[in-house]
């Protein structure tokens, strides 16, 4: 069970990763800033790896458009919000 346990968890760091760095490269910044605006608005844990089961079977391209798509609108909600 821990063996599995670790393979699960091994393999949604490994789809996130490749989600972030992805995503930098798109939008021509550095994966640590990615990272870090991921973080701030919490979707890695509240989108990547939440619905990991979901979006590992889409392609590489379709989960970079939704996560930059993701972080836009819930960067824009929090920029509203501070408003």
């Amino acid at each position: 069970m821990t063996t599995q346990l670790s393979n699960d968890t091994y393999r949604q760091v490994h789809f996130a990763v490749m989600a972030i760095e992805a995503s930098a490269k798109k939008e021509k910044i550095s994966g640590q800033e990615m990272h870090d605006r991921l973080k701030l608005q919490d979707l890695i844990h509240q989108r990547l790896f939440r619905f990991y089961d979901q979006l590992h079977t889409q392609s590489l391209e379709w989960v970079v458009d939704d996560t930059i798509e993701t972080l836009h609108n819930w960067e824009q909600e929090m920029k509203e919000e501070q408003s």
